[in-house]
């Protein structure tokens, strides 16, 4: 190692001259770096050093690390390793696990018609615990978007189902919003699905190609078909018989009816009071009547 002895200052005030011991001049320059160095302050020399390493400023490291990337990927962007940029990620990483950890204790915003009002957390403890599953499998994280919200993000991976869900994480209003299907299920809602059909076997395909190879012919039909497709003819009415034509009056008056003769009027029957008289032997012999 070379010793160099402090020889003077350049004109500028900028730049050290030195000296070795076999008289070779050198110059360092005065930057702050050497300024940190000559006061003691670590910290500020190992941001320094981190500046002149990186081609990112620990501000953007920060700032990208909370937008969700890895360390990795940043590392990648900043041309340095991750141990390098652990110092400004570290504690980014923690924040992201802390808003993760604080969303679960939050309040779900379900659909309408959905039942209770548990938080995030005990939601996805009462499904995954129907599905006979701890909630050890998922893996929580969260970063914050651009207009001030966190996204949460839980990967899992159960026997039913496996997925990445998606939530918005209202910090201010605590509650988050259920973002895609995987976050639907997992926390119980039900998911509406269509019926697909059951697949055709070989007889059926068949079928399916001669009636699409008939689409444009007409197919006939015998007299029992169009029988039991066509409706039944309705019975005709029957015709109502003419009214006959009036006869033509007579140019003569017809004669006035004879009088009827009146019906004789019978006398009443006047009737003798008590009882009738017998006859006696003369008026019998010789006729007459009983003198009265």
């Amino acid at each position: 190692m070379v010793h160099l002895t402090l020889a003077g200052v350049s004109e500028d005030g900028k730049r050290l001259l030195l000296v070795d011991d076999t008289g070779v001049e050198h110059d360092l320059d005065v930057d702050a770096r050497l300024r940190a160095a000559l006061r003691g302050d670590s910290s500020r020399l190992g941001q320094l050093e981190m500046k002149m390493d990186s081609v990112l400023r620990p501000r953007d490291i920060q700032a990208r690390i909370r937008a969700g990337e890895t360390p990795e990927a940043v590392a990648d962007a900043a041309q340095t390793s991750v141990e390098k940029i652990m110092p400004y990620a570290g504690p980014v990483l923690a924040e992201r696990e802390h808003v993760a950890q604080r969303a679960q204790r939050s309040s779900v915003r379900r659909t309408a018609g959905a039942d209770g009002a548990r938080t995030l957390g005990e939601a996805v403890e009462a499904h995954l615990r129907a599905e006979h599953v701890g909630p050890d499998v998922v893996t929580w994280d969260a970063w914050r978007r651009e207009d001030g919200r966190w996204t949460l993000s839980a990967e899992f991976e159960t026997r039913p189902r496996s997925g990445l869900a998606h939530f918005t994480y209202d910090m201010p209003g605590n509650y988050v919003l259920l973002d895609d299907e995987d976050a639907r299920w997992l926390v119980g809602e039900v998911i509406a699905t269509a019926t697909l059909p059951a697949p055709l076997d070989d007889l059926q395909q068949a079928r399916a190609r001669r009636r699409v190879s008939l689409d444009d012919e007409e197919l006939p039909l015998g007299d029992d078909a169009i029988g039991m497709v066509s409706p039944e003819p309705e019975p005709e009415p029957e015709p109502e018989p003419a009214p006959e034509p009036e006869p033509a009056a007579e140019a003569a008056p017809e004669p006035e009816p004879e009088p009827q003769p009146e019906a004789p009027v019978r006398r009443p029957v006047r009737k003798s009071r008590g009882r009738a008289s017998v006859p006696s032997w003369d008026e019998i012999m010789f006729g007459g009547g009983k003198p009265e």
